[in-house]
């Protein structure tokens, strides 16, 4: 079984975590509910040995410049992987600024790809780059009516490689441009994600359930598959694993 390696003991490790929040909006409904997911999952994150750096209320070009400052961390270097969580609104194509009024100020989900694929992030080439997006991604009810003996309950919340290759004489290494990623996003296309005002998005909640469960025996695509098992008897919402390109299992390693 091939795994990411872990290249630093923990005191020498510099993970580096980006949370990036939108909570209050020009022209959207307020996400209520919104800082308790940015502190459990700052928890959970500083908990796996990351240093998290924490970004609230941005609009989608402010989104792109903090992606860039980040990508570009030297920190990285001494890294084995990093951490890209994202809370909004959203549509199906993006992830709301806090200028948008639904269809402007769009962070286009591709550019969070572009800014720390292995043109633009050399530090994190061969390394995992865990994308979390909690946002809606259309207005859809991710349900379907199917006569059954038992009513299921529905939920009281709101929406919300490498190779070689002898050119002119002289050997030149390529590379994927794009690899190592691994995305989970809160819903399927087209629907909506549901939160909490009280205690935040479903979403969340249950990946921080899942992962500090079971971060210290399972891979980060089995945790993914255990944040969807969580969701079966809720059938309004399916979180969805989306532009995955990791090549070997990650294993976090809690405590090492």
């Amino acid at each position: 079984m091939q795994i990411y390696d872990i290249y630093q003991p923990r005191e020498r490790r510099t993970r580096r975590a980006l949370l990036i929040c939108n909570t209050k909006f020009k022209h959207l409904r307020q996400r209520d509910g919104a800082e308790v997911d940015v502190k459990e999952m700052t928890k959970l994150l500083e908990g796996l040995g990351y240093n998290v750096e924490c970004h609230e209320d941005k609009t989608s070009q402010e989104m792109t410049t903090v992606m860039k400052k980040f990508a570009d961390h030297k920190d990285h270097l001494t890294s084995d992987s990093t951490f890209l969580v994202f809370m909004s609104h959203g549509m199906s194509t993006g992830i709301c600024g806090t200028k948008s009024n639904g269809t402007t100020d769009i962070l286009s989900f591709n550019t969070i790809y572009e800014n720390f694929n292995n043109k633009h992030c050399r530090a994190l080439m061969g390394k995992p780059k865990v994308v979390i997006i909690q946002c809606c991604r259309g207005d859809n009810i991710g349900s379907v009516q199917i006569r059954d003996s038992i009513d299921p309950e529905m939920p009281t919340s709101t929406s919300d490689g490498w190779r070689c290759v002898e050119l002119q004489g002289s050997k030149t290494r390529e590379a994927h441009l794009e690899s190592d990623f691994a995305t989970l996003y809160s819903s399927t296309p087209d629907t909506v994600s549901w939160r909490s005002p009280t205690e935040g998005s479903v979403f969340i909640q249950r990946l921080v359930e899942q992962f500090r469960n079971h971060a210290f025996n399972s891979d980060l695509q089995e945790m993914f598959r255990k944040v969807q098992r969580s969701f079966e008897n809720f059938p309004r919402q399916l979180p969805t694993q989306e532009r995955t390109t990791m090549l070997k299992k990650f294993y976090l390693f809690p405590g090492l």
